[in-house]
This record gives structure tokens, sequence and C-alpha cells, in this order.
């Protein structure tokens, strides 16, 4: 921000207001939940080669513990080379010793440690044979004239459906003429038959970045005996094995390749009521018929029943009887995130580089929030900006979208566990932030995970606060005639946004309604108690279903039966045509029919909000609307404000972000009737009483000053008046001066060596200097400054230091401000003396034109194996023609006197 833009937004400071209430305190409602373990950010650690010492984990751990994280995630990876010899075979003896130590260490240091199963991901390994193998199904199509037979031959073995159809609609099962020879007994009769020979193989997806002893196919998770027979490699592993363990066992995103399992035909005929042998022609053909439509709708829907039903319970109850608990990111799956998600202890999402969609982490959340789970986590900061390019502030904003999405466990992507003998910038990861004590950025790191830590202590308390159950109209995405498996991601989403779904959720959250979405499986589980939908997690006021075609007749009778108990159901625009799926298909469109023609709509015409239908049903009532509305948004969305909300005892907590542009200064009306509220700041940690007044709707409003990027927790209490320290806003009383002098620049820490002090006038980056050390430099240096106060007498004054290249601590007059860590780099100092006041900012660069210098020099740093190391675009990293990157103390530095504001007439 220049010194012009921060003018502008000087001059609208004016108006801004401080509320002096009550001198009496409540420490309770005015302080922070304890930080705990949990409530700090954890950390992804990598270990590659699993070439790990006791010495160098004890050394990693402490340096974890003293910049305020709260736990490792340990993943075992492929190694560095040259250092082969101290590799470590994944499960092997020494290897269950170094777990054995890091587990033991970390709770000695009140640390948290979780881990994944097996090494790099997704599950497998050298145990898993070509059965269990994730698989590619094997489709052979054979034309046949009447009269004719088959003269090739088949396995008896691995054929698992020979099927022959003709032009007529008949079809005869030849699988059990199979001869132990291959031939086939078989006459075709009159007309042209085409034959179907159904087998598989595996489809050559192996573990990624598989680690020493991990290595072999990743397994099936479409067969349910293929995760048994993979979780006995744990169970001898663990049969003679009394040491120290994980509390939890992790597995990473879907990204297993497979389509078909050696019972998968005996599973969909269970599943699904009929067999698939008969359908075959829909399911591989490219027919885009109705019936091919809903054969593929069995067949995907058979995948996601497999997986949440049965192969990840598995695995869920296997860790729960050894006593871990169970994290799962369930994105990329074809299958229904919100039952995979659901089958966790801990649900877990992510945002991908520019993919950050709030919208689509709430799936993980939303999980989380109707089974009753207590935490949410976010692999967070993976590809965040190209390697040592990354900020302390866009992590933090990073963060924020997570919480707001519901998000309230992060674990930083991550840390490689490094030697301290190995150069800098040791052993590092391809998709990482690079979130380790080597990175510069690590200097004021705890700055960043004090205030992550201080969200999370109020996000993980409580319980979630959303209105709206959010129907997952999936049965639409998957009758799409097209294709077979519809793999779903976190970076691609267009399953999401073209669907009716995606809409419906932008227009939730565009008008302030907090949501959480629901399956069909988990909507079978709810109840009504009080005219609220009940979930195992909590109470919702209303079931909105987004415009669909179809839905599981089962899905229908339940939104019916839950409006007949008190239940409020709206349907966006109309109820669905047709029920989904082809068993029994003229009787459930009979049952769907006569459901739908007890329904007897009265019509609406609203002047605002458009068409309304309403059906009364029992207690409750059924709705088709054009258009949502309901009595419970928060309209502070509209003034570009994003929230999220929790309930505790006797009120509720915001989290409340600026992610736009525009700084706000100004009244938000929170949609909780609440008398008094607390503003904490998670950045400094201050906290005081709100001004607040009930406005003419008898509304809780709240005065609020945030900057662009900046966020904040209200704390409302429904029923207890809050009395002590007011919180402090805050009005320009002058215009900015800018700090003039002679600023004396000492580099205190860093690499690869110090610069020389330089004194200088005006402030610039650090690479203009005249020694060329800085411009491989990566670190810290003082900026230091004696001036006079400025003419007028004002006591307080707005501390603006400028342009920061990327973090900064301050200290004035020997008092220590704090460390920043985004922009805007400010803050209100009261202790300046009229003459030689001594102003001291640390500030800290990237490790940017360091790593830039290696590749120039051509050092040797990148020596891993696999895919080595690579840039945002996953080709080879080469920073050798990166331009300098700005570092240091820019500014301009500038002071404006700032004075308390009056008490607004309407405010409490």
């Amino acid at each position: 921000m220049n010194l012009t833009e921060r003018l502008g937004f000087l001059s609208a400071l004016c108006g801004m207001l401080l509320v002096e209430t009550t001198i009496s305190s409540h420490a309770d409602e005015l302080s922070w939940p304890a930080i705990t373990s949990q409530s700090r950010p954890w950390v992804w650690w990598w270990w590659p080669g699993s070439a790990v010492d006791p010495t160098n984990i004890t050394r990693q751990l402490k340096l974890f513990q003293q910049a305020g994280l709260g736990g490792v995630q340990v993943t075992p990876i492929y190694g560095a080379k040259g250092w082969e010899s101290h590799y470590l075979p994944y499960l092997g003896p020494e290897w269950m010793q170094m777990m054995n130590d890091t587990a033991g260490e970390t709770r000695r240091l009140g640390l948290g440690m979780d881990m994944t199963l097996g090494t790099g991901w997704c599950f497998g390994g050298p145990t898993v044979s070509n059965q269990d193998a994730n698989a590619s199904v094997v489709v052979k199509t054979l034309s046949v004239a009447g009269g004719g037979k088959l003269e090739e031959k088949f396995n008896r073995v691995s054929t698992q459906a020979l099927m022959a159809y003709s032009t007529d609609g008949q079809s005869v099962d030849l699988t059990r003429t199979i001869s132990d020879e291959g031939e086939v007994n078989w006459i075709a009769p009159a007309g042209t038959w085409t034959v179907y020979a159904i087998s598989q193989r595996p489809s050559g997806q192996k573990v990624k970045r598989a680690a020493p002893g991990g290595a072999g196919w990743m397994l099936n998770p479409l067969y349910p005996e293929a995760m048994r027979d993979w979780l006995r490699w744990f169970d001898q592993a663990f049969a003679d094995y009394y040491g120290s363990k994980p509390q939890a066992v992790f597995q990473d995103s879907y990204e297993y390749r497979t389509d078909w399992s050696p019972d998968f035909l005996a599973q969909f005929e269970k599943l699904r009521g009929y067999k698939l042998q008969s359908e075959l022609p829909a399911l591989f053909s490219n027919e885009q018929d109705d019936r091919a439509a809903r054969v593929k709708y069995d067949y995907r829907r058979t995948v996601s029943d497999i997986m949440a039903e049965q192969s990840e319970p598995i695995w869920i109850d296997w860790s729960h009887r050894h006593g871990f608990q169970t994290i799962y990111q369930a994105h990329g799956t074809p299958g229904n995130w919100l039952d995979l998600y659901g089958d966790a202890d801990i649900p877990e999402t992510e945002m991908f580089h520019n993919d950050r969609s709030i919208l689509i982490s709430k799936f993980a959340s939303s999980a989380t929030h109707t089974q009753g789970r207590q935490l949410t986590g976010a692999e967070t900061g993976t590809w965040l900006a190209e390697h040592f390019t990354e900020t302390l502030a866009g992590l933090k904003y990073l963060a924020d979208d997570m919480f707001l999405s519901g998000v309230n466990h992060i674990y930083y992507h991550g840390c490689c566990y490094s030697p301290e003998s190995a150069p800098w910038p040791g052993w590092v990861f391809y998709a990482a932030t690079e979130m380790n004590p080597r990175n510069s950025i690590w200097h004021d790191v705890p700055a960043l995970n004090t205030y992550v830590a201080r969200c999370q202590s109020v996000l993980q308390s409580g319980k979630p606060d959303n209105d709206v159950l959010l129907y997952w109209p999936i049965a639409d995405f998957w009758s799409n005639p097209s294709g077979r498996l519809q793999p779903m991601s976190v970076s691609q989403t267009d399953w999401f946004e073209d669907q009716p779904i995606g809409k419906t959720a932008h227009e939730l959250l565009n008008h302030g309604y907090a949501f959480d979405y629901i399956s069909d499986a988990q909507l079978l589980k709810a109840k009504v108690a009080n005219g609220k939908i009940r979930m195992p997690g909590g109470d919702y006021q209303v079931v909105v279903v987004p415009e669909c075609k179809y839905m599981p007749l089962e899905t229908f009778k339940q939104l019916l039966a839950l409006a007949e108990k008190g239940a409020t159901v709206i349907f966006y625009n109309e109820l669905p045509t047709d029920v989904s799926g082809l068993n029994n298909l003229e009787n459930q469109r009979a049952a769907f029919a006569n459901l739908k023609s007890k329904l007897s709509f009265k019509i609406k015409t609203r002047l605002v909000r458009g068409i309304n239908q309403t059906a009364k049903l029992g207690l409750g009532q059924i709705e088709c609307d054009n258009e949502l509305w309901f009595p419970f948004g928060e309209t502070m969305v509209y003034s570009g404000l994003s929230f999220i909300r929790r309930s505790f005892d006797d009120g509720w907590n915001y989290f409340i972000a600026n992610r736009g542009e525009t700084n706000f200064d100004g009244w938000i009306t929170l949609g909780r009737a609440a008398r008094s509220v607390i503003i904490l700041d998670p950045m400094t940690g201050h906290s005081g009483v709100a001004a607040s007044r009930q406005n003419a709707a008898n509304s809780m409003e709240v005065h609020l000053q945030l900057a662009a990027g900046e966020s904040v927790i209200l704390r409302a209490f429904a029923s207890k008046k809050v009395e002590g320290p007011a919180w402090t806003y805050r009005r320009t009383n002058g215009q900015p001066v800018e700090i003039t002098g002679e600023w004396s620049v000492k580099f205190v820490q860093g690499g690869p060596t110090l610069p020389a002090d330089y004194r200088t006038t005006k402030l610039a980056s650090w690479t203009t200097f005249p020694d060329t050390n800085t411009q491989a430099f990566a670190g810290s240096a003082d900026y230091s400054l004696t001036f006079d106060a400025p003419s007028g007498g004002n006591e307080t004054y707005l501390l603006d230091l400028g342009s920061v290249c990327q973090s900064a601590r301050v200290k004035l007059n020997g008092r220590d401000y704090g460390t920043f860590i985004t922009p805007p780099f400010r803050v209100v100092v009261d202790n300046l003396k009229p003459k030689d006041n001594k102003l001291e900012v640390e500030a800290t660069n990237v490790s940017a034109n360091r790593i830039r210098d290696l590749d120039r020099h051509h050092v040797r740093w990148k020596y891993f194996n696999d895919i080595n190391f690579v840039n945002v675009d996953y080709r080879p990293f080469d920073a050798s023609n990166w331009p300098l990157t700005d570092s240091g103390l820019l500014g301009p530095v500038t002071l404006t006197p700032i004075e308390p504001g009056p008490t607004p007439e309407s405010a409490n």
C-alpha cells in the first residue's frame, strides 16, 4: 500500500469510535479458551527414506514445539540420494523403534502425533497381490452370427462373465459353459449376437512416493477382502510391539485407479437387486439412452456403497481396535464424499494451489457436523505458491478460508525431516510450503501459529450452529449415460459448479445462510424434534433440495416422513420427476407417483421473493420455491464479510473475516438474538466489550472495523450482559507524517552469509544495497532510526510501516509491539517521547533469493529419488532465472495522530 492509498484509508477512518462502558471485568467472558496441543496447528512431517535417528527427531520436535506447533503427522516417503545406508525399511524393527521414539518424544514435549497408514499414498505396498490390486475392467466383445460359435478360448478362472446378447433383446449367460480348456460349447441362435467377456487386470497404479519397504500395488478399495488382506501386514508388525503409538492413522486423498473388483458382479446383485450381467451393453457401450443412464447410476452407486459401507469401515474398525483414531481425505473418490468423510473420526479436506473453494471444503466439515464429530482437518499449504516464495500472509489467508469452510484442525503441508548435517535448504518435499526451520519465514512463524491456535481454540469449542441441511442430489450426477466412473476432485470442480447443488450452495452462501450438506444415506438417519431436523451432530431448521430430476424412492419417502413429523422441506422450483436406478422400475415409479399425489399445493406469489408453493403434510410442510429466503441469514455478507458460527451454552462464537479488498468500518446485524457481544482479536490476543445496539427490528448490531485481510472473533451472549473493558475503536486526528532520517540496517540472522551493515536515508529493498551478498540473503535485518515526535503534542499514533517484505517485529523506545505478518503493517503506539525516539523494525524476507543463488551457481541441492523436486507446474525446478525478490523494510514509514472516538449515541 503506497502513501496515497494509506491516506485514503486513514481518511476513511474518520468517525471510528471508542466505546467506554464499564469498569468491572468478567475475565472468563473476555478471555480466550485454553490453548492445547490439539488447538495448535500441526504439521505434515515427511520422513525421506525413513532415514531418521533419535537425535535429529528430538532436535526437530523441540523446534516445532518452540514455534508453537501442536503435533506432527508422519508420512514416510522416498529418500535422499547418497543416504541409502541410513534408510529404514517400513515396519521393520528399526523403523518401529523410531516410531516408538517419536511417539514418546511428542508426548514428553506436549505434542501430538498422527501417522499415515502405509507409506506415500494411497493404501498399498509389497503385500498387495495382483488379485487385491486396484483394478481395471477388461471388456472384450465378439460378434457371432446365428448358427455360428465362439472360436476364441477363454480363461475359465479369470473370466468373470461371458454373456451373449441378441439384437432383439435376448441374453444368454455363457460363463459356466467355459471348459477347462477354455472352449465354449454354444451355437448362436438365429440373428446377430454380441458376446461380452469380462475380466480384470491390475490398473498399473502403485503406491505414490513410496518409502523403502512400502512400494507395491495400491490396493483395490472396491474389494473389501483386499483391505482385510493388507491390514494383516500391520497385524504382524504390531503383534509383538508394546511401545508408544501415534494417536491417529491417516488415509490420503483418493488417487487409486480402479473401476472393478473380483466380486463386483456379486456385490452389484446384492446391493442393487438385479444381475449386472444382464445389462453389460448398457454399461459398456456408448448408448446415451435412459436405460444406460439408469444402469450407470446403479454401477456408480454400487462403487460408492462398497467403499462407504464395507472397505472403509474395515480399516476404521481395525484402527479403533488398535487404539487409533482415523483421519480420512475422501475427496477424489468417485463415491459419495459425505458418506466416506462421515466414516472417519476426523474428516480432512484440502485446498490445492489456486483451487480454493470454501464450498468444496464444506463437504468435509458437513460430515463432521451432521455426524457429531468434533474436528475437521485440513491439509493446508499444498502448492500455496512457488517454492520459497510462500509468505506467512498467504498462509494466514488460506487458514481463514479453511476456517470459513468449517475446518478447525490445520495441518501445514508441510515439513521434511532433515538431518542437521544436510546443507541448506536440507531435505525438502516437492509439493509443500516448506514449513520448516530452515526456511527464513520460520523466524516469524510463531505469530502465525499463535493466530491459528487462538482461532482453533474457539472453533473447536461448542457446537456447529448451522440452520440449513442442503441435500446433495447425486443421483442426477450419477445418471449421466456417458462414461463410467466420474471422479470428483478439489481442483476440477465442474462436478459441483455445473450441477444444481453448486448453484444452490452459492445462493445460500451469498445470502448469509449457514448450512451443511447431507447425503441420501445420512438423511435416512434424520429425526424430527420440536419441528427441527435432528442429526447426530445437532438440529437444523430446514432441508433444502436443489432442483433435480432423479431421486431414490427411499430418500423421497424420508423427506415426506420428516415433513409429516413437523419438519419443513423445501424443493428448489419443483419436486423431482423420477426415481433413480433400474431395479423394479415400474413399481418404484408407481410408488413415487402415489407419494406425490398426496401433496396438495397452494400457490403464493410473493412481491419480493418469487413464487412459493406449500403443501401441508402432517405436522410440517413441503414447499417448492423458485427463490430461497429464510429469516435467519447473516446480513454481514452483503457488506463483504464472511463468517462461520458455533454455539455454546449461552450464546454463539462468530469467526468473521474480511476476505475482500475493501476495508470495512460499520455496523453489522447478527442473525442471533444477543444481549451483549465481546470482540476478540486472534492476531493480537486483545479483547473487549463491543459497541452494540438494538435496531428497529430488535436485532443486535455490532460495530466492526476490519481492514482487508483481517479477521476477528465475536462472542455473542444470549442472556448475559457482560461488563468489562470496552473494545477500543480509533479515529484519525490529522494527516500521516513520514518518519525520516538515517536508518541503520544490521543483518542479524540468516544466510548464506550476513551482509555488511548499511546506513541509508531512503528505504528500499535490501537487494539494492552495495553489498551484493544481500542478493543471495534469506533471513532478518534490524532497521533502527532515531527521530522526534511530530509536532502537535498528540499522545497516540498509528505507526504504519508501509511495504514490508515479508514480515516484521516492531519495537518503539524498548517496548515490544509484536510481530506483523500481513498487510497493512501498522500498530497503535502510545509511548512516543518529544525527542530521540528509537524505532526498531526487524524485517524478514522469503528464501527466494537464496534458492535463486544456489541454482545460479549450480549447487547440487535437488538430490532426491522418485520425482526429485519440481516446480508448481510439475516441471524440473530451476530458480536461476528468477528476478530478485524485494526484501526488507521498503516503507514509507508514517505516523498518523489518532484519538478515541466518541461513544455512539445508539450504542448500549
